[in-house]
């Protein structure tokens, strides 16, 4: 059985309120942060924590938050990436909608390590539902003295608001989420400068993931060094998965870093095997912008050790034989999925998604899915394998945010190990029109 820190009372009765969560030892971070701890001690447990953003970078969150500029008399803000738009990814709507108090805690103490009295939940839009919850929670803390002007006698102001999303995926990429807060078109900043120095409303700002967020209350209340103990090598602490696909057990799940992906698929505990009995093909770790890897190589590194569920087993190989954590988007295919078919779906979505600044994504994302349109509808020519491959080519890398190369990473491992089946669409077609 599994550590679990973030899901630990998730089923419990009446979670979402304020009244249960407290009972179960909620906010106890912040009255530990705020009455015992200074702002740079809360900082320095992030770090020995070895916490990585949850959100899909991986970036060590401890050292993220040390790049705060601090100029005199500029606010600072906490920003919280809520805009779950990755597909395959509904962990942290679980989170946010089952125990959002867990996010609100996490926020507060984050902003009094940050010197932020002022932070925003940027709520992906579709989620309406988990905006009430929020707000609902919010009120909540006000109202218990959570939140507001000197909490807890500290001399510490806070205050927090809910923003939906824009309803874009680009909205995801932190500075297109800055962009779209201070009412703009959701586009991405060119980078420097960062966030950190200059950010929301040109004022120093720190964006992380809810669970990235949610994970410091863990930190605080057991310290850095315990949650470092958990997990293994760099890949520290719990990670939330969202499984889905041909699995017997879809859902969100918690798992200790270090689990091995076989256990994690078969398991009773976790995703409970593949559905109907069929053989696994494919699975597609991290959300659907990273690398997708047949059952072998899902299974194995290339030099045959047991691939584990953490950043670096899962990138072991390169993009030669490896994929990326990512946000934790689990989605397994059985053995009658088509992966052409699936990445036709994948390069629909990130064509209609890119938000035109960067040609190569603006015409490269239409044109990937204009030809695996061609290829899925019986008119493929084994040239147009080889032009995907070049059309992939030149998006990735050559964009000013990710977006692009999340359009790229999963064309070229479909063709990287499954050529075969691209090669049998094409010609089961070339056969029916002869």
């Amino acid at each position: 059985m599994s550590k679990k820190l973030l899901l630990k009372h998730d089923h419990e009765p009446g979670i979402q309120t304020y009244e249960v969560y407290r009972k179960h030892g909620g906010y106890a971070s912040v009255e530990k942060a705020l009455k015992t701890m200074t702002p740079e001690a809360v900082v320095e447990e992030v770090k020995k924590s070895g916490l990585r953003g949850r959100g899909g970078a991986g970036f060590p969150t401890g050292m993220k938050w040390s790049f705060l500029a601090k100029p005199e008399g500029v606010p600072r803000y906490l920003v919280c990436n809520a805009d779950e738009s990755e597909p395959g990814t509904f962990k942290d709507r679980y989170l946010m909608s089952r125990i959002p108090h867990y996010l609100i805690e996490g926020m507060i103490t984050s902003s009094f390590a940050l010197g932020a009295n002022t932070s925003y939940i940027y709520v992906r839009g579709e989620y309406y539902y988990v905006i009430a919850i929020l707000e609902k929670a919010i009120k909540e803390a006000y109202a218990a003295g959570w939140l507001g002007k000197n909490i807890l006698g500290t001399g510490f102001d806070h205050d927090m608001y809910v923003q939906p999303g824009g309803g874009a995926y680009i909205c995801g990429e932190e500075t297109a989420l800055l962009e779209s807060l201070e009412g703009k078109r959701g586009n991405p900043r060119i980078k420097p400068p960062f966030p950190a120095v200059k950010g929301l409303w040109g004022c120093p700002t720190v964006v992380n993931n809810v669970e990235t967020i949610a994970a410091v209350v863990p930190i605080v209340n057991d310290g850095g060094e315990a949650y470092a103990a958990i997990g293994i090598g760099k890949s520290t602490g719990t990670k939330l998965i969202s499984a889905s696909g041909h699995i017997n057990k879809p859902g969100v799940y918690e798992i200790e870093l270090g689990l091995p992906v076989e256990e994690f698929i078969n398991s009773d505990e976790y995703c409970g095997g593949v559905w109907k009995g069929r053989k696994l093909k494919a699975v597609v770790a991290g959300g659907s912008s990273v690398p997708v890897l047949p059952a072998d190589l899902i299974m194995k590194t290339a030099a045959g050790e047991p691939r584990l569920m953490s950043y670096e087993s899962l990138a072991d190989g390169g993009f030669a034989s490896g994929t990326m954590l990512g946000s934790g988007g689990f989605i397994v295919m059985d053995e009658t999925a088509s992966v052409v078919k699936n990445l036709w779906t994948f390069a629909r979505f990130y064509h209609h998604e890119s938000c035109g600044q960067c040609s190569p994504c603006r015409e490269g994302t239409g044109w990937m899915e204009k030809v695996l349109h061609k290829i899925v509808h019986g008119h493929g020519e084994m040239k147009d394998i080889d032009l995907l491959w070049d059309l992939q080519r030149k998006i990735e890398g050559n964009t000013i945010c990710p977006l692009g190369d999340a359009a790229a990473w999963p064309v070229a491992s479909a063709i990287r190990h499954f050529r075969s089946e691209f090669e049998e669409m094409i010609n089961s077609h070339a056969v029916e029109h002869a």
